[in-house]
């Protein structure tokens, strides 16, 4: 595991597949880490140099003293693309990670060849809704936002077959810094992307899971209808975290799209 600094802060991330392959920078969520990506290394980094990282307060990553913004987590994946002197990439973000991935195709879109946008939304919940969850982990810990947090990354049948990974992922949101996960609460909060829609004209493809109760597909057919020439598709049966319940037809996607 590596590191790159911004601003005193330290962020990790990891390098996977061949050295000279196309390059594939993936952002993971709120509540998660790096690891997330693992469902899709056996298929994609057979093709493409993947990238992946720990956004600041999450993960590995160093816990920051003072609130971010959407622009700030931009920023830090801009700041990896320099460090590792990479010019253009193709992006992927899920949720949070999508919502970066969005802020940079529309803020540098001469650094991303292709974006995958998966589970995410211009906006993405309400003030009153992310206000509510701030204050039940500042009283309560990870512990106090634990089962709704899985039951929006999974679904019920999801939950029910295969109680493993649901464990896994519950033992990942446990392990995050409660105030690193306040203040990327924060950020997601007072973060609207709307009006920066239109300025993404990378190749775009647009994914989501048709139970997904946080970024719902009404909110991607609404990012499909803004970002010209984008593709979208719903996973059936699917909720929030949709490469890790469908592995094989997120990777498949990705790959047919990116290729």
């Amino acid at each position: 595991m590596n590191f790159f600094i911004v601003d005193d802060i330290h962020l990790t991330y990891r390098i996977d597949g061949p050295d000279d392959a196309p390059i594939l920078v993936m952002v993971n969520s709120l509540g998660t880490n790096l690891r997330m990506w693992n469902p899709q290394l056996p298929l994609l980094s057979r093709t493409f140099r993947i990238v992946r990282y720990d956004f600041r307060g999450h993960g590995t990553s160093d816990v920051p003293t003072e609130p971010f913004s959407i622009e700030r987590l931009g920023l830090d994946l801009l700041a990896l693309l320099d460090t590792l002197q990479i010019e253009r990439a193709h992006i992927c973000g899920l949720s949070l990670g999508g919502m970066t991935a969005l802020w940079l195709s529309a803020y540098y879109p001469d650094r991303v060849n292709r974006a995958v946008f998966a589970n995410t939304a211009a906006r993405i919940g309400t003030v009153e809704m992310w206000n509510a969850r701030i204050e039940a982990v500042r009283t309560g810990g990870m512990a106090a936002i634990q089962d709704t947090s899985l039951a929006r990354f999974f679904s019920e049948a999801f939950r029910r077959n295969h109680p493993d990974v649901v464990q896994r992922f519950g033992e990942i949101l446990a392990a995050i810094n409660p105030q690193g996960y306040i203040e990327a609460c924060t950020a997601l909060r007072d973060a609207d992307l709307h009006d920066m829609l239109s300025a993404i004209h990378a190749p775009s493809l647009i994914l989501v899971g048709e139970l997904d109760p946080a970024t719902p597909p009404s909110q991607s057919r609404e990012l499909h209808s803004a970002i010209p020439g984008s593709e979208l598709v719903i996973f059936p049966q699917v909720a929030h975290l949709s490469n890790v319940e469908q592995p094989e037809e997120f990777s498949k996607s990705v790959l047919n799209f990116l290729k």
